[in-house]
């Protein structure tokens, strides 16, 4: 598998492409004659997704450096003398793909619990007989960091497979110190060993491990004084998340975890408003959260709340499917200006699939949003879900060359024939990482 090679961080330089008059800038690499060019950027081309047709992108050092038509190329851009063109006619191009939230690296299933949920049972009673995130911690706490590394590096190959270039991706079923940080610690070699970005977020407060059920101010602390201090200052994890809900943490409880995390120079982010109305989001909308994720029970106060505070909602249509609760209305969120961001949350328990573009279809039926809007929602939205809007999730000059390639015409396609992968090319940092 090839190695991923990160774009060279240097500054952003935008070249207009409209007046022609303009030196040509210097290339390695252009695909062109795409059918769309989707650049996400609504300047350089049609409707909010930006659209190009007959599109062309040229780059260098690691660096989108020309968006255009193609027939307009050569006035614009260099190609070096032993640089390359890939003709991608009759092909869609895109920015790579970004799963704003995973739990990536856990071991063991569920299927159990399956079961018992199909029977009736509810998330909160299979979590109370012992089922659910603590049957995932005894699993991943047993496993090795070696067990742990191989099954992260099945699941990112995967969905480099499905066009995802970058992956945010939450510890949280250790829930000990040792496990939390062999988990962190593994998404740390996964991210260099293969082309997927691995974007780690603490979660050591998902759930109240059972060791500390009768001392759950002891495992607070453990959280908030040993390991938040010590995963940032060994520079484990970007993001800290809490997962604030009837049975996980309170409001107040949550409130501590995340300030002592922002304390330590982490962002910080939400699990809220899954199973019920319980005041995360409104959390996470006065704390200023990057993002809070989940929503189903988001009344439109606490939404334009989020909005106010530049929060964005992170939905999770994959985890409504799985545990049969009602979808979030798409139209309503996006009626409230709020970003969004739709995601996987591939995770044993209640969306055990990394498939993103499967997830992506669930939105546009099930939540009534259009394929422009969620695939806006899995590129520009997701980048700011993790911080990294500056750098990724639009293909204008200046931002990095992780592109996704699809066999279809019609960027609709992509979600509408769903379960079925058309990704047959991905770039990343300049450099073609798929097939």
């Amino acid at each position: 598998m090839q190695k991923r090679v990160p774009a060279p961080q240097v500054p952003a330089q935008r070249v207009p492409i409209q007046s022609g008059l303009e030196p040509r800038v210097p290339a390695q690499r252009v695909l062109e004659h795409a059918s769309e060019l989707l650049t996400l950027e609504p300047s350089l081309g049609e409707g909010p997704l930006g659209i190009i047709r007959d599109g062309a992108v040229a780059i260098q050092a690691g660096r989108v450096v020309w968006v255009g038509p193609s027939d307009a190329l050569s006035a614009h851009v260099a190609l070096a003398r032993d640089g390359e063109r890939i003709d991608v006619a009759g092909q869609v191009v895109l920015p790579g793909l970004i799963d704003a939230h995973t739990h990536l690296v856990f071991a063991g299933g569920r299927e159990l619990d399956f079961e018992q949920r199909i029977a009736g049972a509810t998330y909160q009673e299979i979590a109370a007989s012992g089922g659910g995130i603590r049957r995932t911690m005894r699993a991943t706490r047993e496993a090795t960091f070696d067990e742990l590394l191989e099954l992260g590096l099945e699941r990112l190959t995967f969905m480099l497979q499905h066009g995802v270039t970058t992956c945010e991706a939450k510890s949280g079923y250790g829930l000990s110190m040792e496990a939390e940080l062999k988990t962190l610690e593994v998404m740390r070699m996964l991210d260099q060993s293969q082309p997927v970005t691995v974007v780690p977020t603490f979660l050591g407060a998902h759930t109240v491990p059972p060791e500390y059920l009768a001392d759950r101010e002891g495992y607070i602390r453990l959280v908030t004084d040993e390991l938040i201090p010590l995963v940032a200052r060994r520079g484990l994890a970007r993001f800290c998340d809490v997962f604030c809900e009837q049975g996980a943490y309170s409001v107040e409880e949550s409130r501590r975890v995340l300030e002592a995390a922002r304390a330590a120079g982490l962002g910080i982010k939400v699990h809220a408003e899954q199973l019920s109305a319980f005041g995360g989001a409104r959390l996470a909308a006065d704390l200023r959260a990057v993002s809070a994720d989940h929503l189903e029970y988001a009344d439109s106060e606490v939404l334009e709340a989020l909005r106010a505070a530049g929060t964005v909602a992170v939905l999770l249509p994959g985890a409504a499917f799985f545990l049969g609760q009602a979808f979030p209305d798409g139209r309503r969120f996006e009626q409230s200006g709020v970003e969004i961001a739709i995601a996987s949350d591939f995770n044993p328990g209640s969306s055990p699939t990394p498939n993103l573009l499967l997830v992506g279809t669930m939105a546009c039926v099930r939540m009534g949003m259009s394929p422009a809007s969620v695939l806006r929602a899995m590129t520009v939205g997701a980048a700011r879900a993790i911080g990294m809007q500056e750098e990724l999730g639009r293909l204008a000059p200046g931002m990095a060359a992780d592109l996704a390639v699809f066999r279809v015409t019609d960027h609709r396609s992509i979600l509408y024939r769903f379960g079925v992968n058309l990704c047959s090319m991905v770039v990343k940092g300049g450099e073609i990482v798929l097939p």
